[in-house]
C-alpha cells in the first residue's frame, strides 16, 4: 500500500506534463484510473477503518492524476461510463468526505458538464440541490467555489426549455434535480445561502470566488433575455390586459362608461388621454411602443412590478408628470422603455460570462426580484433628475446619459444592498454630476497654446522613458497567469518574470498562486530575449487560432498575446486583466526596440506630461501665458554701443 501511495503520488505531479501525459494515455492509463476509481474503491473501503490517510489519500492523488491528465485535452469526455459518473456524484453527495477528494470530484463534474452534452444529462440526474447546499454552507471556500462551479456549469448548459421556468415556481429545492436550473437560481433559499454563507461571511472573497458569483449573476440576469427578446403581440388580449391594468392602477379613481350606444367614442378618447399621462408614443394603441427589441416585453414585466409592488411611487409619477405642461413632462411609458434597455445594456443580458471577469455586484444577491427592484430605484432617479435639469422633451437622450452616469457610478462603489445602492444615488444629484465633470473637465484639460506644446514636445522624451522603465520593472517583478483552456479555468498556473539585466525571461508552472514574486532560480524554463522574433497579440496568437470555446470569447481575445521564438515556437499567453496585458504588451515591444502602442501608455503619458506641464507652470500661475510667442523687436538704428563693466 506504501508503493502504490508513492506511486500514485509521483502520478498526480507528473501528469502535469504534456509528454508524459501522452505516453501514460497511450498505455491505456486512463482507464486503469477509471476502473480503480469505479472498482477499486469498495475493496480499499475494507481497510478504510485501519487505514483511513492511506486510503484517502490515494483516492485523493488518483483523482488529482484523472484531472491533470483530461486537463490537456486528449481524451474525450464522452468514452466514460455511467459507473464512473455515479461513483464521483456518490463522493459529492456524502456527508463527510476528504476535502481534497471533494474538492477533485466536483471539478470533475463540472468539466464533464462543460465538455459533454450526454454527459450533462447523467450528471444532471445525480445531483440535486439539496446534496450541495451542505457544501455552500461550510467554512472551506476552496469547496464553495467547486460548488457555485458546478451549479454555473449545469445551468450553462441547460436547454433553453429549462431555463425558462417560471420565477414563482414552487418545486421543493431540496429534491429539484439540477436540470431545472431556473428553479434553483430564483428560489430564495439557494440565493440567502449564498449570501449569507459565501458574501457575507466573515472573510475576504478571493479572485476565483468573485469569477463565479460574476458567472451566477450573469447566467440568472440572462433568464431575462427571452422576455427582452420578446415583441409585444398588439392581437394578444392578455398582453393588452397588462397596459389596462396600468392604466386602472394609475387612474382607479374614475368609473368606466357604459357599453351604451354613443359611449364607444367616449370610451376611446378617455383612454387615448390616459395614454398619453402615461406618457406612452402611440397614445392610440400603445402596446405599439413594446415592438421593439431589446427591451420587448420586458419592459411592461418592469412597469406592472413597479406599479404593484411601489404603487404609491408609480401613483405619484404619473399623475405628477401629467399635470406639467405638455413639453415638460417626464413620459413614464417611454422612459421606461429606454431605462430597459439602458440596464440591459449595463448588466450585458443575453452575452455569455467572461472567462476572466470577477466583477459580481453583492447587491444583486438581496433580493430575489433584483433586476425589477434595480429598476424601480433607477426609475425614480430618472424623475428625480429629469425635474433637477428642468427637462423638456427635447432633452430627453440627455436627461437618459446623466442617469446612465449616476447607476454607472453608483455601482462602481460595490453597495452591499440595494438600500445603500439607493444612497449613492441620493448624493448624485445632477448638480454633483455636474461638478464632477468639471472637475474631470479641468483636471484632463490640455493646454493648447503654442508654447504649452512646445513644452510637451521637449518632455515626452524624458516621460516615455520613465514608462519604459516602469513597464520594465513589472516585468522583473513577474506575473503570475492562468492557464484557461475550454475545459476548466481553476488550479492551473505559470509564473513568468524578466531577469534583472533584462536579457532573459524565466518561466515554469506552479502549483498555487503565488503570494508574492516568484524567485528566479525556482522556474524551470528560461527564453533570451535576443531569440525573440515577435510578439503577437489577439487573434493573430496562435493560441487564439485553435478550436476551442475560448477563441469565441471577445474578451478573453482581448487578453491573449504569445511571444515568437526560433521556428514555429510561441510562448502563449493570456493576461490576468486589461491592465496586466498592457504592462507586458509595452514592456515586451519596449525589449524589442519597438513602440509602446498600449491605451495604458496613452493614458499614462497624458497624465504624468500633464503633471509634468503644471509644475512646471506653477510660477507663472495667475499669468497669461500668450498663445503666440512676442514679435522680436526692430534692429536698432546702428550697433555703435558697448557696455561698460565699470
Amino acid at each position: 500500500m506504501d508503493a502504490k501511495l508513492e506511486a500514485l503520488k509521483d502520478l498526480a505531479s507528473l501528469s502535469r506534463d504534456v509528454t508524459f501525459a501522452q505516453e501514460f494515455i497511450n498505455l491505456d492509463g486512463i482507464c486503469l484510473l477509471t476502473q480503480m476509481v469505479e472498482s477499486g474503491t469498495e475493496r480499499y473501503q475494507k481497510l478504510q477503518k485501519i487505514m483511513k490517510p492511506c486510503f484517502g489519500d490515494m483516492l485523493s492523488f488518483t483523482l488529482t492524476a484523472f484531472v491533470e491528465l483530461m486537463d490537456h485535452g486528449i481524451v474525450s469526455w464522452d468514452t466514460f461510463s455511467v459507473a464512473f459518473i455515479k461513483k464521483i456524484a456518490s463522493f459529492v453527495n456524502k456527508s463527510a468526505m476528504d476535502i481534497s477528494i471533494l474538492q477533485r470530484s466536483l471539478a470533475i463534474l463540472e468539466s464533464m458538464v462543460l465538455n459533454s452534452h450526454d454527459l450533462y444529462q447523467k450528471v444532471a440526474q445525480e445531483i440535486t440541490i439539496g446534496q450541495l447546499i451542505p457544501h455552500l454552507q461550510g467554512t472551506d471556500q476552496e469547496i464553495q467555489t467547486y460548488t457555485i462551479a458546478v451549479i454555473n456549469a449545469l445551468f450553462l448548459k441547460a436547454p433553453d426549455e429549462r431555463r425558462q421556468v417560471g420565477v414563482e415556481s414552487s418545486v421543493d429545492i431540496l429534491d429539484c434535480p439540477l436540470t431545472e436550473m431556473a428553479n434553483i437560481l430564483a428560489q430564495k433559499q439557494l440565493r440567502s445561502i449564498i449570501l449569507t454563507h459565501v458574501i457575507r461571511a466573515q472573510r475576504a472573497i478571493n479572485n476565483e470566488m468573485a469569477h463565479q458569483l460574476y458567472v451566477l449573476q450573469v447566467l440568472t440576469f440572462n433568464l431575462l433575455e427571452d422576455r427582452m427578446m420578446t415583441k409585444m403581440d398588439p392581437q394578444d388580449q392578455a398582453q393588452r390586459d397588462i397596459i389596462f391594468e396600468l392604466r386602472r392602477i394609475a387612474f382607479d379613481a374614475e368609473s368606466e362608461p357604459n357599453n351604451s350606444s354613443g359611449s364607444m367614442e367616449k370610451r376611446k378618447s378617455m383612454y387615448t388621454r390616459d395614454y398619453k399621462k402615461l406618457g406612452f408614443i402611440n397614445h392610440v394603441n400603445p402596446a405599439m411602443d413594446f415592438t421593439q427589441t431589446p427591451p420587448g416585453m420586458l419592459a411592461l414585466d418592469n412597469m406592472l412590478y413597479f406599479a404593484k409592488h411601489h404603487q404609491d411611487a408609480y401613483i405619484r409619477i404619473v399623475l405628477e408628470n401629467s399635470s406639467r405642461e405638455d413639453k415638460h413632462e417626464c413620459p413614464f411609458g417611454r422612459s421606461s422603455i429606454e431605462l430597459t434597455k439602458m440596464l440591459c445594456e449595463i448588466l450585458k443580458v443575453g452575452e455569455l460570462p467572461s472567462e476572466t471577469c470577477n466583477d459580481f455586484h453583492p447587491m444583486f444577491f438581496t433580493h430575489d426580484r433584483s433586476f425589477e427592484e434595480f429598476f424601480c430605484i433607477c426609475i425614480q432617479l430618472l424623475n428625480k433628475t429629469w425635474k433637477e435639469m428642468r427637462a423638456t422633451s427635447e432633452d430627453f437622450n440627455k436627461v437618459m446619459q446623466v442617469v446612465k452616469e449616476q447607476v454607472m457610478r453608483a455601482l462602481t462603489t460595490k453597495p452591499s444592498s440595494l438600500d445603500q445602492f439607493k444612497s449613492k444615488l441620493q448624493n448624485l444629484s445632477y448638480t454633483e454630476i455636474l461638478k464632477i465633470r468639471q472637475s474631470e473637465r479641468m483636471n484632463q484639460e490640455d493646454f493648447q497654446s503654442r508654447p504649452i506644446l512646445e513644452l510637451k514636445e521637449k518632455i515626452q522624451p524624458e516621460i516615455l522613458e520613465l514608462i519604459k522603465q516602469q513597464r520594465l520593472n513589472r516585468l522583473v517583478e513577474g506575473t503570475c497567469f492562468r492557464k484557461l483552456n475550454c475545459r476548466r479555468r481553476q488550479d492551473k498556473f505559470w509564473y513568468c518574470r524578466l531577469s534583472p539585466n533584462h536579457k532573459v525571461l524565466h518561466y515554469g508552472d506552479l502549483e498555487e498562486s503565488p503570494q508574492g514574486e516568484v524567485p528566479h532560480d525556482s522556474l524551470q524554463d528560461k527564453l533570451p530575449v535576443a531569440d525573440i522574433k515577435a510578439v503577437v497579440t489577439g487573434k493573430d496568437c496562435p493560441h487564439m487560432k485553435e478550436k476551442g470555446a475560448l477563441k469565441q470569447n471577445k474578451e478573453v481575445l482581448e487578453l491573449a498575446f504569445s511571444i515568437l521564438y526560433d521556428s514555429n515556437c510561441q510562448l502563449n499567453f493570456i493576461a490576468p486583466d486589461k491592465h496586466e496585458y498592457c504592462i507586458w504588451t509595452d514592456g515586451l515591444n519596449a525589449l524589442l526596440g519597438k513602440d509602446m502602442m498600449s491605451e495604458l501608455t496613452r493614458n499614462d503619458l497624458d497624465t504624468l506630461l500633464s503633471m509634468e506641464i503644471k509644475l512646471r507652470l506653477l510660477d507663472l500661475e495667475n499669468i497669461q501665458i500668450p498663445d503666440a510667442p512676442p514679435p522680436i523687436p526692430k534692429e536698432p538704428s546702428n550697433y555703435d554701443f558697448v557696455y561698460d563693466c565699470n
